[in-house]
C-alpha cells in the first residue's frame, strides 16, 4: 500500500530514523522481500520503516527528502530492473537530482528473480550506481555466503551469496504465499536492520 506525502508526527524527536523502501513488484514475490526489508528496519529502536510501491500512485518525493535512508528494491527482469523501477529513477532527475536533495543519504538494494541466477547482480549494480549519482552512502550486505559448503544448506542467511545487496529466489509456478523462501527473506530483513543500524551510528557522529 502506498503512503501519503506528510512528514511523521515524530520526524523531529531526538534519534528519529525515517527509512524509506522504494520498490517494483510484478507478482507479489519482490513486495514480500520488502516488507522483510520493513521488518528488518523496525527491530531498530526509534526507526520507522516507510513502504512506497512505484505502482501505487505518485511519489512522495517530499517524504524521500526527509528520509535518513532509502532503500531500492525491484525484480530483475531480462537481467535488469523492472521498467516501472527504472521509471522512478529517470522521474527523479527534476525533482531530486537537479538540487543533490539526497546527497548523503545512505542507500541499499534488494532484487528477485525466478532463476537462482537471473543476473540479479547487474540489478544491484544499477541500483547502486543510481544511488552514487545521486550522492548517496552505499550499504551491502557483510554476511559470509551461504549454502557454500557440504555443511549448507538453502536455509542458510545470504544463501546466493551476494554482497552488494539482498538477493532472492522464487520459483515461477509458485505464488508470493510459498516463495522466496524464509532465507532469502531473513537476509532482506537483515539488509534492513543494517542499514538502520548505520543511520544510527552516523547520527552519532
Amino acid at each position: 500500500m502506498g503512503i501519503q506525502g506528510d512528514k511523521p508526527e515524530n520526524f523531529e524527536q531526538e534519534n528519529y530514523m525515517l527509512i524509506a523502501i522504494v520498490y517494483d513488484s510484478g507478482w507479489g514475490h519482490t513486495a514480500r522481500q520488502a516488507q522483510s526489508v520493513a521488518e528488518g528496519v523496525r527491530r531498530v529502536a526509534d526507526a520507522e520503516a516507510r513502504l512506497i510501491p512505484v505502482a501505487e500512485g505518485a511519489i512522495p518525493w517530499d517524504v524521500l527528502e526527509a528520509s535518513d535512508a532509502i532503500v531500492f528494491g525491484s525484480p530483475t527482469y531480462n537481467g535488469a530492473p523492472s521498467a516501472r523501477f527504472k521509471q522512478f529513477c529517470e522521474d527523479s532527475t527534476k525533482p531530486v537530482w537537479s538540487a543533490m536533495k539526497w546527497r548523503d543519504k545512505v542507500a541499499a538494494g534488494f532484487t528477485n528473480s525466478g532463476a537462482q541466477n537471473g543476473d540479479k547482480l547487474h540489478s544491484l549494480i544499477s541500483m547502486a550506481l543510481f544511488a552514487a549519482q545521486h550522492g548517496m552512502l552505499w550499504v551491502g550486505l557483510d554476511l559470509m555466503p551461504g549454502n557454500d559448503s557440504s555443511r549448507g544448506s538453502v536455509h542458510d542467511l545470504n544463501r546466493l551469496g551476494s554482497w552488494l545487496g539482498a538477493m532472492a529466489q522464487s520459483n515461477g509456478d509458485q505464488g508470493p504465499d510459498d516463495t522466496p523462501i524464509k532465507s532469502d527473506l531473513d537476509t532482506a530483513a537483515y539488509l534492513g536492520q543494517r542499514v538502520a543500524e548505520t543511520v544510527r551510528r552516523l547520527q552519532v557522529v
